[in-house]
């Protein structure tokens, strides 16, 4: 029977003291007051977690803040990703780390061309390769999952599966690709036990649990509900750290807007020379034998890079208040070593070769004079960029004229923040930060239009924390990219950490997996004396996150508490940082108001 109005009121104080919905024992005695028995907290998804809260909230029994810290933020991600029917029979084929969360089923494809070849056929693709590159993210953006046998957590394959809102599978390293140079269709994804799945099989990736899975199991959908919204609006007004995305593409940059970032805070250009249309120009650009060859080839790859960074710029216009300046948008000028965007298989070589009208031989040649044995830490970034500077000429000069160009037709100017990566020595950001200024003077002298710019560095080399007292008065912002100074700091590859990692955690060598929980004592406090030093020679200095911990809620914490301005994360990601950014506020208020109660 309907308990009367005297238990659910008990009922209600009970949750409102616990501040959790609760499973309650009433027992009423004969004139039906009530009396409390027994109580537990309820076990409820995410989603009705959110309809509890909010309807808590309504009922006066709770507040906005202690419903916001009911939710776990990073359950919040499974509301915008399909899941595998929990019916579904399971017939695992590999494990290995859950790199992005989601599910999707398809065809089984070992190349990229493959993947694309699929989708154009209108049929999902799942792309398996032994890692992924820059070259693969063509076929990446056509599939609808991914699977590595390498790699882990920040590993290429994850940060861009992540950014496409794809499921992603990555360390499967029990498994192996058997993958047979100029006919891939004849290759097989072996699993563990011995079978062998051939391109075209139907396989499901779970990204959420970090599995392959033999047939095309069920997905369902699970879109956002009312409640979601709700919680997110009283999160975005709670909370002080701004959340940025980072994106590349104008998908990318859409879903970040609806999923409620505040601008771009890393916009990584590498992946916009990836296209078909663009690569060749790029590797005919890499391949020049002297300057001028170079500077030939950037021109016809200028006006592309222009219109990329146009549309960027007009996305992020119409996500800002319309009263408001426009978001802000950060560019990472080219940072990947210039082999990443060479092709790797002979019959890529061959295809190039045929393309540029050169010698197969001298092509070969040209990628193994480019090849090295540590490419992470040699020729990339800024190095690139003192190297060949007409490179970031060029991106600069596309960056300049592409906020004019949006400026003259949304009648607001954009802001361009831009970004150079590595940087280790004040000497290489006074040289670079010195030709992109020559640029900007260039192209006010040709437009008669002044262009409002930033230019700030990735901290991600020690050395740059530790010099940040130098490197400060010199930027207008500071981005730590925590995925590189996590790998440098602990002189451990990011892309070979899923082999070691779970070994390591679960034998307590490490608390956690530093590339997905950000390591406080040692690479924190990089951070911590970078901020401190950056800040004393620079009091306006913008300060900011923007590796793949962006979204992790104690990274979000304790970006609140050394005074950072904003994280970055995925765009799918975006939700969970608002969430943990209004947690780390409402944290940081109760623990003011403790130490003054106390004082």
């Amino acid at each position: 029977a309907t308990p009367p109005d005297a238990a659910l009121a008990l009922a209600a104080r009970a949750e409102a003291v616990l501040q959790r919905p609760l499973e309650i024992d009433l027992a009423l005695d004969g004139a039906g007051a009530p009396s409390l028995i027994g109580a537990r907290p309820l076990r409820l998804s995410t989603r009705a977690l959110m309809r509890a809260a909010a309807r808590m909230v309504a009922d006066g029994g709770l507040t906005r803040d202690a419903a916001l810290m009911m939710i776990e933020p990073q359950a919040v991600e499974e509301l915008l990703h399909p899941s595998i029917d929990p019916d579904a029979e399971r017939d695992v084929l590999a494990s290995g780390v859950p790199a992005s969360p989601g599910a999707a089923a398809g065809r089984l494809c070992l190349t990229a061309e493959a993947a694309e070849d699929c989708a154009r056929s209108g049929e999902p693709a799942i792309l398996a390769r032994f890692e992924t590159s820059p070259e693969d993210v063509h076929g990446m953006h056509a599939a609808a999952g991914v699977l590595t046998l390498r790699g882990g957590l920040t590993s290429h394959a994850a940060v861009v599966a992540r950014g496409l809102g794809v499921p992603c599978v990555v360390g499967a390293t029990e498994a192996r690709i058997e993958l047979i140079d100029g006919a891939p269709e004849e290759g097989a994804l072996v699993t563990p036990d011995g079978r062998r799945i051939a391109p075209g099989d139907w396989i499901t990736l779970d990204g959420s649990a970090g599995e392959a899975l033999a047939g095309a199991l069920l997905t369902r959908s699970a879109p956002p509900s009312g409640d979601f919204a709700t919680l997110m609006g009283w999160a975005d007004a709670r909370r002080r750290l701004r959340v940025r995305a980072n994106a590349d593409t104008p998908g990318e940059l859409a879903t970040a807007v609806r999923l409620g970032v505040d601008g771009v805070g890393l916009c990584r250009t590498e992946h916009m020379f990836f296209d078909p249309e663009r690569i060749t120009a790029m590797r005919e650009m890499i391949l020049a034998d002297s300057l001028d060859a170079r500077r030939a080839v950037l021109e016809r790859l200028l006006p592309m890079q222009r219109g990329d960074f146009l549309q960027i710029f007009e996305i992020m216009d119409g996500a800002g208040p319309p009263d408001g300046d426009a978001p802000p948008v950060t560019i990472r000028l080219l940072d990947p070593p210039l082999h990443e965007f060479l092709p790797q298989e002979a019959a890529g070589v061959a295809a190039l070769a045929d393309a540029l009208g050169q010698p197969v031989e001298s092509v070969r040649k040209r990628a193994r004079e480019l090849r090295e044995f540590n490419p992470m830490l040699g020729k990339r970034g800024c190095r690139l960029g003192i190297a060949y500077p007409e490179i970031y000429e060029m991106q600069a000069r596309a960056i300049f004229e592409a906020a004019l160009d949006a400026e003259a037709r949304t009648g607001r100017p954009p802001h361009p923040e831009i970004m150079i990566p590595l940087v280790s020595a004040v000497s290489e950001l006074q040289l670079l930060e010195g030709r992109i200024a020559a640029v900007a003077k260039a192209v006010e002298a040709e437009r008669g239009a002044r262009v409002e710019y930033g230019v700030g560095i990735m901290v991600e080399t020690p050395r740059a924390a530790l010099l940040a007292d130098q490197l400060a008065p010199l930027s207008t912002f500071f981005s730590f990219g925590t995925n590189d100074l996590t790998q440098m700091t602990y002189g451990l590859s990011r892309d070979d950490a899923g082999k070691l990692m779970r070994d390591y955690v679960e034998a307590e060598v490490f608390e956690a997996d530093p590339f997905q929980t950000l390591d406080r004592e040692g690479v924190g406090a990089l951070i911590q004396l970078g901020v401190e030093r950056g800040r004393a020679h620079n009091p306006r200095l913008d300060i900011g996150l923007c590796g793949e911990h962006g979204a992790s809620p104690s990274t979000v914490a304790f970006c609140a508490e050394a005074g950072f301005d904003y994280v970055s994360c995925s765009p799918y990601r975006a939700p969970i940082a608002r969430l943990a950014a209004a947690q780390a506020a409402i944290a940081m208020d109760r623990a003011a108001a403790a130490d003054a109660a106390d004082e």
